[in-house]
């Protein structure tokens, strides 16, 4: 008898054990902030549920009706406190939550924003911020905070295979770059363009081309531009000012809206954590490629470089710095071109740039379509749409492997051209990883603080804010100059992106829904944001002085540096604001971003026509 009763111990202590498990109550919950609170699998002899919350000074009972064996609720506290929970079905079984203020859960970014503008170090401002969110994660714990940093949220980035995939696309294509630089194609694709140069319109004109066709990196963009034209645009009398212009606003513009270079995995990476923190199921690839049209600001960009220079007018500080070239009587102070030649130089084949970048723009698209269709056979699906093919692919794996590839080919041209040798290629792949270490590091520290705010409901804090109290469609142009300011304090567009990206999502997914918008136009307004996110730090980045892509501008065009951030900003901020009201706004309303495209150009257009002078 006492070992039966035993046994029905036994049986009892794990059935409750194991049912408690499908009773899912947050750990961490804010002030006056609703929290999901879930129960299924409940046996159908059980009507009611009774959840008791208690703490010490203030204790909620709740009663629900139970339908079809589960209950999915939402709750509000009002006290910050800790509080443990119990329940009817097992009165014995103890769930424990905290209650924080609300406005604890913005520390973080905040301290990370604040930091950022003050040190100019986005992975030490990223890193503090991360170890403030574990701080109040783990109740003001600084061991254990400082633990958790490493082992756990650090680590768990690490190990997601999503962002892995990210990681090792964004260096092997660093590995790309660097054997196409050493092997001479970057410098024989600059050289076909160069051919166009006979005056001093078309001389701007191929420098604008040679930033269209290096669209995979914006430093290799700024660097190479500014190097190869110096000393053609110096005998066609057109400014160092002007150079620097036209290098510095098409590098980051073409790279952050292409469908592949460097930057596209550090934005596919965050555009997918932020879906993830709203339990979207959506591609970010696609999600990226969606957005495309909506990023005004750096598609006007690259289209106001071409007008300025096809129109030859200018206004501001620019027009004088270009009447001043124009009139010298002798060509601008230039290096000895012909004895800066290397042996690269001297070895340059356009060819070999163009197949590795091939292989990659060729080998994704072929590569989303195979995992694409591969993924519809295995489910069933026999609708074949572009669009239903892009939503099913692994773009992941489609970027990476292309970039795998590509860098076999990059070596293999390399090699067998005797340009290098096996180990100096590989040397020069090596290098090019290096290169991108940085950027392999912030993302990291991105995702690590994109995790502590999703832990800590930042996002359903800022919506308990703002969703009764504004217009989602008005978040585009909010987030636009958020990211200005950011971008312009902090000096790099990548950083503004990692701050800004986790939270803006999540942030706009509910408020458009709280607000009541069809699926159609929440979706229009998620792409404006995320467009914005991108767009206004680019655009940031363009008007600071401390900007990398701004200081390597200068130098590789030899312009004094301050004549460059003063003639360029007047330009930066004619079209960012032509970008805004034109363009973030009516898209977010219903515009096709389209039409906004063709209003911004032909306001642009018609501004430089009757403001502008011609030089």
């Amino acid at each position: 008898m006492n070992k039966l009763k035993v046994i029905f111990q036994i049986l009892f202590l794990f059935l409750t054990t194991t049912y408690s498990q499908n009773i899912e109550i947050p750990k961490l919950a804010l002030t006056g902030v609703s929290i999901d609170v879930s129960i299924d699998s409940i046996p159908d002899s059980v009507k009611t549920v009774q959840l008791f919350l208690l703490g010490g000074t203030q204790s909620y009972a709740y009663k629900w009706d139970v339908v079809d064996g589960k209950i999915s609720r939402k709750i509000i506290i009002d006290v910050s406190q800790n509080y443990e929970t119990k329940n009817s079905l097992f009165p014995n079984k103890s769930h424990y939550i905290r209650v924080i203020p609300g406005w604890l859960s913005i520390v973080p970014p905040l301290i990370a924003i604040f930091l950022a503008l003050m040190l100019r170090q986005v992975i030490v401002s990223l890193s503090i911020g991360i170890f403030s969110g574990a701080l109040i994660y783990y109740n003001f714990d600084p061991v254990t905070a400082l633990l958790r940093f490493a082992d756990t949220l650090i680590l768990n980035v690490l190990i997601d295979k999503d962002h892995m995939f990210i990681i090792l696309f964004t260096l092997l294509i660093g590995g790309v770059v660097g054997v196409i630089s050493a092997n001479g194609g970057t410098t024989g694709l600059a050289k076909q363009i160069t051919k166009l140069a006979k005056t001093a319109k078309s001389g701007m004109i191929s420098s604008w081309l040679l930033g269209i066709l290096i669209f995979f990196d914006d430093y290799a963009n700024s660097l190479i531009i500014g190097n190869m034209m110096r000393p053609i645009t110096d005998k066609l009398k057109i400014s160092r000012e002007k150079l620097a212009y036209i290098v510095d606003s098409t590098a980051a513009p073409i790279a952050s809206i292409v469908i592949i270079s460097t930057w596209v995995g550090y934005e596919v990476g965050l555009i997918s954590d932020g879906l993830n923190s709203i339990g979207s199921s959506q591609n970010a690839y696609d999600v990226f490629i969606s957005s495309i049209p909506y990023s005004f600001y750096p598609i006007a960009a690259l289209f106001f470089v071409f007008i300025t220079s096809f129109m030859e007018r200018d206004f501001g500080p620019m027009l004088a710095s270009e009447k001043r070239a124009r009139n010298s009587k002798t060509p601008i102070a230039s290096d000895n071109f012909e004895q800066g030649k290397t042996i690269e130089e001297v070895n340059a084949k356009w060819y070999n740039g163009a197949i590795p970048i091939l292989v990659i723009l060729f080998g994704t698209v072929i590569s989303l379509f195979y995992t694409g269709i591969s993924s519809l056979n295995a489910e069933g699906i026999s609708e074949y749409s572009l669009q239903n093919i892009i939503n099913h692919a692994d773009s992941f794996a489609s970027l990476l492997w292309a970039s795998f590839i590509a860098s076999i080919v990059a070596i293999g041209i390399t090699v067998s051209q005797r340009i290098l040798t096996l180990q100096k290629a590989v040397a020069a792949w090596e290098k090019g990883i290096q290169s991108m270490l940085a950027a392999v590091i912030i993302l990291i520290f991105a995702w690590g603080i994109s995790a502590v705010t999703n832990d800590l409901k930042t996002a359903d804090y800022i919506i308990s804010l703002l969703s009764d109290t504004i217009d989602p469609r008005l978040l585009p142009a909010i987030v636009f100059l958020i990211c200005a300011a950011i971008g312009f304090s902090t000096g790099t567009s990548w950083g503004t992106m990692a701050i800004v990206m986790p939270i803006v999502i999540p942030l706009t997914y509910s408020v458009a829904v709280s607000f009541g918008l069809d699926d159609n136009n929440v979706q229009i307004v998620m792409y404006g944001v995320v467009s914005s996110v991108l767009a206004g730090s680019v655009f940031g980045d363009h008007c600071s002085p401390i900007a990398d892509t701004t200081i390597l501008s200068s130098l590789a065009s030899k312009c004094n540096h301050i004549d460059h951030v003063k003639t360029q900003l007047p330009y930066a901020i004619v079209v960012g604001s032509f970008c805004l009201l034109l363009g973030s706004i009516p898209a977010a309303y219903g515009v096709n971003p389209f039409i906004s495209i063709a209003m911004i150009f032909g306001a642009l257009t018609l501004f430089l026509k009757f403001y502008g002078k011609k030089v």
